[in-house]
């Protein structure tokens, strides 16, 4: 595992398709915007442990 530390504006990207940008940041939240192919599912981390 990759951690990284990155403040709003700045972003990582994946394989050159996958960019995942920090758009916000306060106290204990943070927003990320993350761009990908069509083909590649994104889902949240709680939604794959319901199943």
């Amino acid at each position: 595992m990759l951690v990284l530390g990155r403040k709003p504006g700045q972003y990582i990207v994946i394989n050159e398709k996958i960019i995942i940008k920090v758009i916000k940041s306060e106290e204990g939240h943070l927003r990320l915007a993350i761009e990908a192919p069509k083909d590649i599912s994104i889902v949240r981390g709680e939604l794959l442990s319901q199943e």
